[in-house]
């Protein structure tokens, strides 16, 4: 290819290209147009192909011509892009008009769930009395879940109909109670012991608007030299009025719990039907809070606790039930619902 056909060509594509430029219409069609001219497959590119052709003392003519050409588009490219882009900014603000005296949009915040706002609850109640704060596995041994606990082989709560066994090992389970703890901080401190172990607990029951398979206890141990049943009935009491703001008609009544010794159930009467008896109640006008009693000395000597020196009483909490009272919740169901009508409740 000639010298002169390669000049007319570029003239030819800058003629060409400035024409289209000029009547370019928007910024996405000088994008095209770019390509189409500038691009690794444009005509510009296409044409320069040619020059490899010529001699050595022709190609510099090329060259310059071709610099100037493409310099020419680039230059009309730019101020087209300059004025479009001022044309459509113009047109979106006038289109896209925001009225900045309108509130601004919320963002909706989470917040603390009800279980875990009682369970914080309660451990500051007990932090008030000089209770400390412990945690433990809530994938256990049947030793710190029964053995340590005094609760004999032949107990129905070892029955895979009442606890969770893991397949990992024979004698791994999910705990059933946070019972567990108490014993972990037996073994390892000295008394005398005051804490306080919230945490998950795991049974296998029946799903209904008291029971839940998951639920959460919170469970209170005070070992310390002559400790008395009246002392577990005044911090308990105590506590209850502390936790729902006013005195609550509450009863001990006689029980049995292998780890305690003599033991007894604590009771409030049910806020939904006052006593005469409903759904939530179980038509017995009456409500389990707790169970506790004065530690077993079996459970003392087994983690190397004089039981003839320290004595000791403990308790555990339905976490879930006190929840359900303190707000007046007739289901256990609802804290597990993901419900966020319920939840933003509280």
């Amino acid at each position: 290819m000639q010298v002169e056909e390669l000049k007319a060509k570029l003239e030819q594509v800058e003629k060409e290209a400035v024409a289209e430029l000029e009547k370019a219409s928007s910024t996405q069609t000088l994008e095209e147009l770019r390509i189409n001219y500038l691009g690794s497959k444009g005509a510009l590119t296409v044409v320069l192909r040619g020059v490899g052709q010529l001699g050595k003392d022709e190609r510099p003519q090329v060259g310059q011509l071709a610099n100037r050409v493409k310099e020419q588009i680039q230059k009309k490219l730019d101020e087209q892009e300059q004025r479009l882009y001022r044309q459509e900014l113009q047109a979106r603000l006038a289109s896209e008009t925001v009225d900045v005296t309108l509130p601004g949009t919320g963002r909706h915040l989470g917040h603390v769930h009800p279980l875990t706002q009682v369970t914080d609850e309660i451990v500051q109640i007990f932090y008030g009395m000089g209770f400390a704060l412990v945690e433990g596995p809530e994938v256990e041994t049947e030793y710190y879940n029964f053995d340590a606990l005094n609760t004999p082989e032949d107990h129905p709560a070892r029955d895979e109909q009442d606890t969770f066994y893991c397949n990992v090992g024979s004698s791994v389970l999910l705990r059933s109670q946070t019972s567990t703890v108490q014993v972990r901080v037996m073994e390892k401190q000295k008394p005398p012991l005051r804490i306080i172990s919230p945490g998950r607990v795991y049974r296998n029951e029946e799903i209904n608007a008291r029971k839940y398979p998951l639920f959460h206890q919170a469970e209170g141990l005070l070992i310390d030299r002559d400790v008395t049943f009246g002392q577990l009935k005044g911090t308990l009491t105590e506590f209850c009025r502390l936790f729902f703001g006013k005195p609550v008609k509450t009863r001990f009544r006689p029980d049995f719990f292998p780890f305690t010794e003599p033991s007894a159930e604590l009771d409030c009467q049910c806020p939904f039907c006052l006593g005469a008896g409903c759904r939530t109640c179980g038509q017995r006008g009456w409500l389990e809070l707790l169970g506790c009693g004065i530690v077993d000395p079996n459970v003392l000597a087994g983690v190397g606790i004089d039981p003839e020196e320290w004595s000791g009483f403990a308790f555990g909490m339905g976490i879930d039930r006190l929840a359900m009272l303190k707000y007046g919740v007739n289901d256990i169901r609802h804290f597990f619902a993901s419900d966020m009508r319920f939840l933003e409740q509280f």
